[in-house]
């Protein structure tokens, strides 16, 4: 049965899947693999384990090549070396064109046979120029690659507020989604300065604990809330969801801490004075409404019957037109 290794080429990338063949290989082990590129130098970052049947019958996994060598390790240092003096160069080519982009990093295949430079920029930049002036210093293929700002810290790395080194240039595999609400839900400060990272994007780290704390303040009254509780009415003004607790201000202006558990379901006696007071207020408009309908179909029908009277004249007898008095008179 053949076994599937995970390979990472870079510290905090993602974790490719390849065939680790007749190889006995363990975690942090250097190896060649084949990639569509060519050969590529990574480290074993999850040991061989049986392939899932699911993985059998779709397309063949890329193969373990080799293990890396002390000539590869030799390899690596002079693409490094390459990489330094690609960046040098493209900065000063960038700088006499005077393109509109922030270029930060540069990689090399292991073979040497393409550099790929990585940057930042607002919009879209026109760099034909700036790759034909590559492609004559280096002589190889040169593929510009343009990234967003979570990736250049990705990529560069650095420390966090915390002191530590940032979660996506260390672990971080991919970018989760963040949002601000996450802040408001943990009850972060809402200053930017404060929720940011290097990126100048919301922390990473703000979707660690979101989960729990939304689960924490299930059945919490919201802030600002007015709830009845065993000691009283009063109104909400903190929470504290790691204690399974919230802050409430009573009546009398004295500030308790109680659970979800404290609070009376149900309206308190002053809710219900005040309901049977609305619905007897409402009452008392259908009513009203009522009536005005009825006092103006009796005004409609009242019409109706004196216009009726005006056509039949006295005595219940229909109105001689003029022309038939004149006739009787002559």
């Amino acid at each position: 049965m053949s076994k599937i290794v995970g390979v990472r080429f870079k510290t905090g990338g993602k974790i490719y899947d390849f065939d680790s063949g007749a190889f006995v290989l363990k975690v942090d082990d250097p190896v060649i693999v084949e990639t569509e590129k060519g050969l590529g130098f990574g480290v074993v970052a999850v040991a061989p384990e049986p392939m899932p049947s699911k993985k059998e019958g779709k397309q063949a996994l890329k193969k373990v090549f080799r293990l890396a060598t002390e000539k590869d390790f030799a390899q690596r240092a002079q693409n490094a070396t390459l990489e330094e003096r690609a960046h040098a160069y493209c900065l000063e080519a960038i700088k006499r064109l005077k393109l509109q982009m922030n270029l930060f990093s540069v990689e090399s295949t292991f073979d040497t046979s393409r550099l790929t430079f990585f940057f930042t920029a607002d919009g879209r930049v026109d760099f034909r120029q700036l790759v034909k002036i590559l492609v004559k210093e280096f002589r190889v293929r040169i593929e510009m690659r343009q990234v967003g700002i979570r990736n250049q810290a990705k990529m560069c790395g650095g420390l966090g507020r915390c002191g530590r080194e940032l979660c996506c240039s260390s672990f971080l595999n991919k970018f989760e989604p963040v949002s601000i609400r996450m802040a408001k839900e943990q009850g972060l400060s809402l200053n930017p300065t404060k929720i940011s990272g290097q990126c100048g994007r919301l922390m990473c780290c703000l979707t660690y604990e979101n989960e729990t704390y939304i689960h924490q303040k299930k059945g919490f009254p919201k802030l600002g809330k007015m709830v009845n509780t065993e000691v009283g009415r009063g109104k909400v003004i903190r929470h504290n969801p790691l204690a399974r607790q919230f802050t409430i201000r009573t009546e009398e202006g004295k500030e308790v801490d109680m659970g979800p558990d404290q609070v009376i379901r149900g309206p308190s006696p002053q809710d219900r004075s005040g309901e049977e007071r609305s619905s007897t207020k409402s009452e008392r408009s259908r009513r009203g409404q009522r009536s005005k309908g009825h006092r103006r179909k009796s005004a409609k029908r009242g019409a109706e019957m004196r216009g009726q009277e005006n056509r039949r004249g006295p005595k219940g007898r229909p109105q001689a037109s003029g022309a038939h008095e004149e006739n009787a008179q002559g």
